[in-house]
């Protein structure tokens, strides 16, 4: 099969295409997928530039979602059956390959099936970006109707999901954007209010809208400063969820308003291999998936490239200010 490996860390141009040997199915629950779509995250960006979060030698093949269709399947498998279409987060940190290919293997208990109406690129490019936003706003920053959350970067993969569903369960919602364009896509997402942040200071634009309190909740996907002003954003005791590794020693704000500062990383089950939590994240998929097929849900594809322009790919990501996501389409039918 066709495959993009890594053999070193370094730019776009380490991504290269390759025939690698196809994976086989070696376990009685296990399934062969032909892929059709693979979405791109900040993962991929970081492992390719910084070294891979394998387990073991390279060359290594990067992604993390896809949607694609059942080839094979094991004798032990009752949940599909060939034909059937599928979607899932999958490989590409711990021990699995990733999906830059044209197959995997996956045990059917980690996989769903993909909502009826949806492309498989708008499900190729949801799992990741979903299973992180629901997370951060449920799992981990207990998101109840009614409250204020702001969410950071919200016209991004994670964060254009992460606005619906904080409006999908009665949150009023603030977030931050760059450009005049991506307020617009955000207001027609459900956005309450909407801050161009290279125009006005979020923090004051934050406590105007919340009448100097602060929202209840704050979904943090920019790091640096930016999660140290956000503290300043959050009322007394309430929460901040971040995505990403804080610098510096700024935290004297965050201690003494007594927020509940949360991390959220939800490539943990996959790199510990922790079997009841990737069955967990089958179950939030199920519901993913009946959003989309009702429509309370929406990826927006922001541009696909094929997979031998996987380099091109990357570097359209890394030129940043992208709105929604960035996919593989690895099916030339698509």
């Amino acid at each position: 099969m066709k495959a993009v490996v890594m053999e070193k860390t370094g730019g776009p141009e380490v991504l290269q295409l390759r025939d690698v040997p196809n994976p086989v199915i070696q376990k009685s629950r296990e399934i062969l997928v032909r892929i059709k779509a693979a979405g791109i995250n900040p993962i991929d960006i970081k492992q390719r530039k910084r070294g891979t979060v394998y387990k073991k030698a390279p060359p290594h093949i990067l992604g993390c979602d896809c949607a694609g269709v059942i080839e094979e399947k094991g004798r032990g498998v009752k949940r599909f059956d060939t034909g059937d279409e599928v979607f899932f987060m999958h490989g590409g940190i711990g021990k699995e390959p990733g999906t830059y290919a044209e197959y995997t293997v996956i045990d059917e208990r980690f996989a769903v099936r993909k909502p009826k109406g949806v492309s498989s690129i708008e499900a190729g490019a949801s799992s990741l970006a979903f299973l992180t936003a629901w997370e951060s706003l449920f799992e981990k920053g207990k998101i109840k109707d009614g409250q204020t959350v702001l969410i950071q970067a919200g016209a991004g993969g994670v964060g254009h999901i992460a606005v619906q569903l904080a409006k999908q369960h009665g949150a009023k919602v603030c977030t931050t954007v760059s450009t005049v364009q991506k307020g617009e896509f955000v207001r027609q997402l459900g956005a309450d209010r909407v801050i161009l942040y290279k125009k006005e200071d979020f923090v004051k634009a934050v406590l105007d809208w919340t009448d100097g309190r602060g929202v209840d909740l704050a979904l943090e996907m920019v790091g640096g400063d930016i999660l140290f002003k956000t503290f300043s954003c959050v009322r007394l005791y309430g929460k901040v969820v971040t995505l990403l590794a804080p610098k510096g020693d700024a935290w004297w704000e965050g201690r003494l308003r007594n927020i509940d500062l949360a991390f959220v990383v939800v490539l943990t089950p996959m790199y510990y291999d922790l079997e009841s939590l990737k069955e967990h994240h089958a179950e939030l998929l199920k519901t993913c998936g009946e959003y989309l097929e009702q429509g309370k849900l929406k990826i927006h594809i922001n541009k696909s490239f094929p997979l031998e322009q996987t380099v091109s790919a990357h570097r359209e990501f890394e030129r940043g200010h992208n709105t929604g996501k960035i996919v593989l389409s690895i099916d030339r039918g698509l």
